[in-house]
């Protein structure tokens, strides 16, 4: 068997892979960490070396927090690749090949992209450090010019200092929605209103878990954010319809609340945003087994408390894992690599155990709280259902109603879907769709989510040219990895 490249390979460099890398790297592990951003960060720390905000007040101290991850991470001696696009990991070769090599220790192959040119990296772990994804918020609408994801305005703000001028519409559930909100006050942007989704049942589903947020981190912070923009920004509570319209371009946003009447409010941006999921495409294309997750109301990857897959040689930290946020984040990349490290043979049980101790009490007290969040901003079935005009895989234009349509026919889960309908099968790989095509078929079924279960990925996992995979080495552990796909 070929040797590896790296000990560790990092796939990610938000939170928790800047804290892996780091402590992996500082305890002799080779480790390089990938990332397709041209800086490290990852989407919550996204430009923290060069974002043109240079006003430290707008984006907020957590933002800046992650500028103390990457000292840490440069004197480790990790070899840190930007603009690295990973869309494979998978075994090089077979079992049988392995022992003919007479080594009992496997390997990983690794597929990237990195500039313009294809490679495979062999390693003998890799952690996937892949952090979340806006969970998809498809109403009437949505695909005009004009709409876009809170996310993707955060984005714009922290990389190029951009946001949106005219009359400016946010609408859904969630922190992120309401950090948002107070960056762009923050940073002089005129704001017309907010359409706060959150359903008035879930303040009465969370009041039993309010003990344990009155004792989080989140409480003080949060609840100063929330009263500094409910008193310079209209608020409308208990929106429970919503659609945008326009002929080309965004003109207006229509809302409903509680059982009033619907109305009309003129916009040139909406902004929408209700929660996030884990980013698990990777994950589940290595063969990683995943589990629904009732509490985030999403998929998630099965991990051990070290967070262990069910693939050997492949961890994952983060909220790549189920959502947890940045602190937590960090710690739990922290926790991984001292399992990995225990794997590689560099610390044995006893002192992995030992070092994890501070570790695993900061996660503690990072996710305390987080089950009342995760009840209040759950998002109502009115807008993860959505209704049957509304599009929701954009790749491909199908709508809620096609789906509805194939679950009639016969289609019995998002696999299906693909072949009754090509769900999940363009460039975004069900990145956008999966959740609300999986939501839509287990409602028209009249199941859980659970039942109807997820899309089944296969490399690649991230569009790549012709070109560059005919271009990869002609060896016998690619061909081997290739056939084995």
């Amino acid at each position: 068997m070929s040797a590896a490249d790296f000990d560790l390979a990092v796939i990610g460099s938000g939170p928790a892979g800047l804290a892996a890398a780091a402590l992996a790297a500082s305890r002799g592990l080779s480790t390089v960490l990938l990332d397709e951003q041209p800086e490290a960060g990852g989407q919550i720390y996204r430009a923290i070396t060069d974002t043109p905000v240079r006003d430290r007040r707008v984006l907020g101290p957590d933002y800046w927090r992650g500028a103390e991850l990457l000292g840490p991470l440069r004197d480790s001696g990790a070899v840190h690749w930007p603009g690295s696009t990973v869309w494979s990991v998978a075994r090089p070769r077979d079992e049988d090949a392995a022992a003919a090599a007479g080594t009992s220790e496997r390997t990983l192959q690794i597929g990237l992209s990195r500039d313009g040119a294809a490679s495979m990296l062999t390693v003998r772990h890799v952690l996937m450090a892949t952090g979340a994804l806006e969970r998809p918020f498809p109403i009437p609408g949505w695909t005009l010019p004009g709409v876009l994801g809170a996310g993707a305005a955060q984005i714009l703000l922290k990389t190029s200092g951009l946001a949106p001028s005219g009359r400016v519409a946010l609408a859904g559930t969630g922190p992120l929605l309401w950090l948002l909100a107070w960056q762009y006050l923050r940073a002089g942007v005129a704001l017309d209103v907010i359409l706060d989704t959150t359903p008035r049942a879930n303040w009465r589903a969370a009041l039993p878990l309010l003990p344990g947020f009155l004792r989080s981190p989140y409480l003080g912070k949060g609840a100063k954010l929330l009263l500094d923009v409910r008193r310079k920004v209209k608020v409308v509570d208990n929106v429970t319809a919503l659609r945008a319209v326009g002929e080309g371009q965004l003109a207006a946003v229509v809302y409903r609340r509680g059982d009033e009447e619907e109305r009309s409010l003129a916009a040139d941006t909406l902004l929408l945003h209700h929660g996030v999921v884990p980013n698990l495409n990777l994950a589940n294309a290595t063969g990683c087994a995943q589990q629904w997750d009732e509490g985030q109301r999403c998929w998630r990857p099965t991990t051990d408390d070290w967070g262990a897959t069910s693939v050997e040689g492949v961890s994952l930290a983060g909220d790549g894992a189920g959502i947890g946020g940045a602190v937590a984040a960090e710690q739990a990349g922290r926790i991984a690599a001292l399992d990995i490290l225990r794997r590689l043979g560099r610390i044995d049980r006893a002192e992995r155990d030992a070092a994890a101790i501070p570790h695993r009490e900061g996660l503690e007290r990072a996710l305390r709280g987080r089950a009342f969040l995760d009840t209040l901003y759950r998002p109502s079935a009115a807008f993860r259902v959505p209704a049957d005009d509304t599009i929701v895989c954009r790749c491909e234009e199908i709508t809620a109603g096609a789906v509805r349509e194939a679950v009639r026919l016969g289609c019995s889960g998002p696999n299906q879907a693909k072949s009754f309908l090509r769900c999940g099968m363009g460039p975004c790989q069900g990145r956008l769709c999966g959740p609300t095509v999986t939501e839509v078929i287990a409602a028209e079924r009249g199941v859980s989510p659970a039942e109807v279960g997820y899309y089944r990925l296969r490399p690649p996992v991230k569009p790549i040219t012709l070109a560059e995979l005919a271009a990869l080495p002609k060896t016998e552990a690619d061909v081997n990895a290739v056939q084995k796909h």
